[in-house]
């Protein structure tokens, strides 16, 4: 459960830096239509969330993912090492 928090953490400290609020609705907002999010933007923040968190990302799992909400989903779903 500590592994969780820890990776929650850093993740919303990425979404930040990319201007993304996590407060009430907005994790729930599409990254291209509502963050009006460049996907080339996506793909950075999605980068800085594998570099900082020290894991891989599957592509296919990916394709799914459409908000902040869904992709911090993902991130807590991935087995992590110490």
């Amino acid at each position: 459960m500590n592994q969780q928090f820890a990776t929650l953490k850093k993740a919303i400290e990425v979404f930040h830096t990319y201007g993304i609020t996590l407060a009430g609705a907005r994790k729930n907002d599409h990254f291209i239509n509502h963050l009006n999010m460049d996907p080339i933007f996506i793909n950075g923040l999605i980068f800085e969330l594998e570099y900082q968190l020290q894991l891989v990302i599957q592509e296919e799992k990916l394709s799914n993912v459409k908000t902040p909400k869904e992709l911090i989903e993902l991130l807590l779903q991935i087995p992590q090492h110490n």
